[in-house]
């Protein structure tokens, strides 16, 4: 009897050995051909992105070119960004808002908004001076805001994406830092009547650094991710290829 149970053991011991190896063939077979969708589709997404930002740069580069509009002359307008509009009127010095973390040439600053009051259209505009440099954090930036009349030239800034938020800033008081500018929020505070949509300033009266990008993320960066993304779906298909071929190898030799 002893020696039939130890016969029938070893017998079955190949079998139960085999397969803990078998699930893993399949699961690493199985595994990259279910993330291959996930990654193939984050790969055309970034290129949708690129087609979009390419569209974006090309409403720039044809209302650059366009004279400025009054601002009631903008009324009834769906697509605003980029619209150059012309101001005239005066800067709200006691409301200014620092939008923090804005890095240029690997330096530290902020960008001002200020309320301006358009006398041609008697609202109130949240224009975005430009950047300055913030050298130490432990005290606000100094801003200098002119005290007459301007005519200025600006034009309609839009955001397409979701602000990267980094971190809370103080809230309190004038200037007042924060980390995403809401001129809606503003004027309800203010309890004014203003303009929709933040407008940034051009080379002019009152402007600050205002070598504005046309987008946050140029079309280039989206092709570079998409292929990323091409090239890992590709790595995944060759690992599957590769489990195949050691498995079906594998079943061959088990069965000589």
């Amino acid at each position: 009897m002893n020696t039939g149970s130890s016969i029938a053991s070893s017998a079955e011991m190949p079998a139960a050995k085999r397969r803990p190896r078998l699930w893993w063939r399949v699961l690493g077979i199985a595994l990259p051909l279910l993330l291959l969708p996930l990654l193939l589709g984050l790969g055309f997404w970034q290129l949708e992105r690129a087609a979009e930002k390419r569209q974006l740069e090309a409403n720039w580069q044809a209302r650059s070119a366009l004279p400025a509009q009054t601002l009631v002359s903008l009324e009834g307008q769906r697509d605003l960004a980029y619209r150059r509009v012309q101001l005239q009127g005066r800067f709200d010095s006691e409301h200014t808002l620092l939008l923090d973390n804005r890095v240029r040439d690997g330096h530290p600053g902020v960008e001002v908004l200020q309320p301006f009051y358009d006398q041609r259209s008697g609202l109130w505009l949240l224009v975005n001076r430009g950047w300055q440099r913030w050298q130490d954090r432990r005290e606000l930036p100094r801003i200098h805001t002119p005290e007459a009349q301007l005519s200025l030239t600006a034009w309609v800034y839009q955001s397409h994406e979701t602000p990267l938020q980094l971190g809370a800033a103080p809230s309190q008081g004038w200037p007042r830092l924060v980390t995403e500018a809401n001129p809606q929020t503003l004027w309800q505070r203010l309890g004014r009547a203003g303009f929709a949509y933040e407008v940034r300033l051009t080379p002019g009266p009152a402007a600050l650094d205002t070598r504005w990008p046309p987008v946050n993320m140029s079309p280039a960066k989206h092709t570079a991710y998409a292929w990323q993304w091409f090239a890992l779906a590709l790595a995944l298909l060759c690992l599957s290829a590769w489990q195949v071929v050691v498995s079906y190898r594998g079943a061959r030799h088990a069965a000589r």
